[in-house]
C-alpha cells in the first residue's frame, strides 16, 4: 500500500467490495475526519478498457466532481505498484438499490420517484456541462448524504467527451451494466452523453415498477438482445397510477433514436416547465429515508 496514504490516513474496516477492488473507511492522520478509501486493484483488470478507466479515474471525478453538490466528493489518489487509491467522501446509509429492495416489489409513489429521478438528473446535468459522461448510471451508484441528499458515486466508467478546445469527442466500448446500457452502446456504435439519460430512465421506470427493469433476459446476451430492440412497454397492472406526462418522459429518455432522446438538460426543463419540481422536492424533503420504505 501507498506509503504516503499509510502516513496520511489510517484503514478502517472493510465496508464494501466490487469487481475489481474494495472499499474500507478511513480516517485522516491530521484532523481525524472520516472517509471512504476506494481501492483498485491492478492485476483484476481484465482489459485495455478497464485499464483506461482506472488511470483516469480520478483526474475525471475531481472534473465531475468539482462545485457539483449531487456527486460524491473526492479528495486525494495515491497509487502503487499493485493498486489505485482514491479517498472519497464517506456516505454510510443505503443507496438506491438497498430502497428499492427494501419496497419488497411495491413501486415507488410517482411523486417520490420524480422527487429522486429529478435530483439524479440534475448530477448527471451537472457531470455533462463539465464535458463528463458518467456510463455506469445504477442504483447502486445512487447514495444518500445524512440529510437525504442524492449523490452519485463510482466514476470509474467515467469518460470526458469534450476535447481540449471545446470540441466533442465521440466515445466507444462497451462500458456499463447489461441492463442499464444504451443501445448504442451494446452495437458497439460511438456514443455521446446521452447514453446517461437512457440509464436514469431505466433507474425511473425501475422506480415506478418496484425493481423491474424495461429491458432484461435470462443472460447477458438476452438483456443485451433487449436493449437493442429497445421495445419499451407500460404493463397495465404496473403502470395503471403512473401519469400520461410521466410515461411520455420514459419514453423521451428511453428513445432509441438518440437525436431525438432527451438531454439531461431537457429532462430537467421538463420538470422546471411543469411547476412540479418544487413539489417533488418538497415531497424528498419529507421522506423518512433512514431505513423506512418509500
Amino acid at each position: 500500500m501507498s506509503e504516503a496514504l499509510v502516513r496520511e490516513y489510517e484503514i478502517g474496516a472493510e465496508i464494501g467490495r466490487g469487481r475489481f477492488g474494495v472499499v474500507r473507511r478511513c480516517r485522516s492522520a491530521a484532523t481525524g475526519e472520516e472517509f471512504a478509501l476506494k481501492s483498485v486493484e491492478k492485476r483484476l483488470l481484465a482489459d485495455a478498457t478497464d485499464r483506461e478507466c482506472v488511470e483516469r479515474e480520478a483526474k475525471v471525478h475531481h472534473l465531475a466532481a468539482a462545485g457539483n453538490p449531487h456527486a460524491v466528493q473526492i479528495y486525494a489518489a495515491y497509487e502503487d505498484d499493485e493498486w489505485v487509491h482514491l479517498v472519497v467522501e464517506l456516505l454510510e446509509g443505503p443507496d438506491l438499490c438497498d430502497r428499492i429492495a427494501a419496497c419488497e416489489g411495491a413501486p415507488f409513489p410517482e411523486h417520490e420517484a420524480a422527487a429522486v429521478v429529478s435530483e439524479l438528473t440534475e448530477a448527471v446535468a451537472a457531470c455533462h456541462r463539465r464535458g463528463v459522461a458518467h456510463r455506469d448510471v445504477k442504483p447502486d451508484n445512487v447514495l444518500f448524504d445524512a440529510r437525504g441528499r442524492l449523490k452519485l458515486a463510482d466514476f470509474g466508467s467515467a469518460e470526458c467527451f469534450l476535447g481540449a478546445y471545446g470540441e466533442r469527442v465521440p466515445m466507444s466500448g462497451v462500458v456499463g451494466t447489461p441492463c442499464y446500457v444504451a443501445p448504442e452502446v451494446v452495437a458497439g456504435r460511438e456514443y455521446g452523453e446521452k447514453v446517461d439519460v437512457w440509464s436514469v430512465g431505466v433507474v425511473m421506470y425501475m422506480m415506478l415498477t418496484g425493481g423491474v427493469p424495461p429491458f432484461y433476459g435470462e443472460t447477458v446476451a438476452e438483456t443485451f438482445d433487449a436493449v437493442v430492440r429497445a421495445n419499451l412497454r407500460f404493463p397495465s397492472r404496473a403502470f395503471r397510477s403512473v401519469s400520461p406526462a410521466a410515461k411520455d418522459l420514459l419514453r423521451r429518455m428511453l428513445c432509441k433514436d438518440v437525436s431525438r432522446r432527451f438531454s439531461a438538460e431537457q429532462v430537467l426543463k421538463i420538470f422546471l416547465a411543469s411547476d412540479l419540481i418544487n413539489i417533488y422536492r418538497a415531497s424528498l424533503d419529507h421522506m423518512r429515508w433512514g431505513g423506512t420504505k418509500p
